[in-house]
């Protein structure tokens, strides 16, 4: 399927949504993308794997990123798109196909205040071995140099900075196995685990700013397992517990903290991977963050997305795109027409003003 450029954004979203690209299967979307690419002349078009990357070279003082993911999650009943109203449905639509449909509209520029990095990249929804980013970000790190990144994740049209980290611990409860006709000769690990689920109703996250945006942090537990047979008392219960915590602590601070809270249990380190502070100071984000409305147009992301690769890198980068992120990954999943045409118009004039 060819992808007409000339359309509007809306319409361009409708097409990207109806070529089906669910996570590991985004090959005739990323061919879809490189073959409208390769048609303007202004820019340097390369292709790893389902990721196309396509550059302008003007000489121009400054570097930008625009970046974007082709991939969704699995297929739910919700292809092909429709328009209701001033919705469109459809798989992928928030998330992000409308933020991929933007970044190509303004590919076609022929001439930008900023040379762009466009990054169309798979595999953003799964384990993070596969990442398309990731691994251009391994493999030809020079690719992704800029003085500034804007990730299309979708943030409701607001601008939201940087991003919370994540790391991920089981903590582990011991007691000791007894026949459950006699339970007072053991110790029931599962009853004890009890004491685990208070720390943690009780728990008071912090609410820190950080750049002059308000991150909101979270303790949950999100699995627990323990039990031996439906006749013996159970010697383990692990509670497998989420912190969410905002970008002014790396993840060794966190582990840290979880460690203190959770004093006197084996706790292990599951998964982690440090935030991203908003960076919205910095020279680069603060022109982006006027010529989209101001400083009123900006807010924390609660969540961990690919914009801390570029913060890892010393590269101020924010999430900006017309999705509505609660919406994403459901059956349901629309985006607000409006939205994807005011996403284009804020991001066009930024880069031609």
């Amino acid at each position: 399927m060819r992808l007409d450029l000339n359309q509007d954004v809306a319409a361009l979203t409708a097409a990207i949504v109806d070529i089906e690209s669910v996570s590991g299967d985004e090959k005739a979307l990323a061919d879809a993308i490189e073959e409208a690419l390769r048609a303007l002349p202004h820019l340097t078009v390369e292709r790893d794997g389902d990721t196309v990357i396509a550059r302008t070279s003007q000489g121009r003082s400054e570097r930008v990123v625009i970046a974007g993911h082709i991939d969704t999650v699995p297929v739910n009943r919700n292809l092909p798109s429709r328009v209701e109203g001033d919705r469109l449905y459809g798989c992928g639509t928030g998330d992000m196909k409308a933020g991929v449909a933007v970044q190509l509209k303004l590919a076609t520029l022929a001439e930008t205040n900023r040379d762009v990095t466009y990054f169309f990249y798979e595999c953003e929804e799964i384990e993070e071995a596969r990442n398309g980013l990731k691994r251009i970000g391994d493999t030809r790190p020079e690719l992704l140099k800029a003085d500034f990144a804007v990730l299309m994740e979708p943030s409701g049209g607001i601008i939201e900075g940087g991003c919370q980290g994540t790391i991920r611990v089981d903590v582990k409860v011991l007691g000791e196995r007894a026949h459950s006709a006699r339970s007072w000769m053991g110790s029931n690990a599962i009853h004890s685990a009890g004491a685990v689920l208070d720390v943690l109703r009780a728990y008071e996250p912090r609410r820190p700013v950080v750049d002059g945006l308000e991150f909101h942090e979270g303790l949950n537990a999100v699995f627990i397992s323990g039990g031996v047979a439906g006749n013996v008392i159970p010697d383990e219960c692990v509670v497998t517990v989420n912190h969410r915590f905002a970008p002014d602590r790396s993840l060794e601070d966190a582990e840290k903290h979880l460690r203190e809270v959770f004093t006197g249990y084996d706790v292990t380190v599951v998964d982690g991977a440090a935030g991203a502070r908003p960076g919205l100071t910095h020279p680069a984000a603060a022109a982006f963050v006027e010529a989209i409305g101001g400083a009123s147009m900006a807010r924390a992301k609660l969540g961990w997305t690919d914009v801390a690769r570029f913060s890892a890198l010393g590269i101020p980068a924010v999430n900006f795109g017309p999705g509505e992120p609660s919406l994403s990954h459901t059956k349901d999943e629309y985006v607000e027409i409006p939205r994807i045409f005011a996403g284009e118009e804020r991001m066009r004039a930024w880069l031609t003003a």
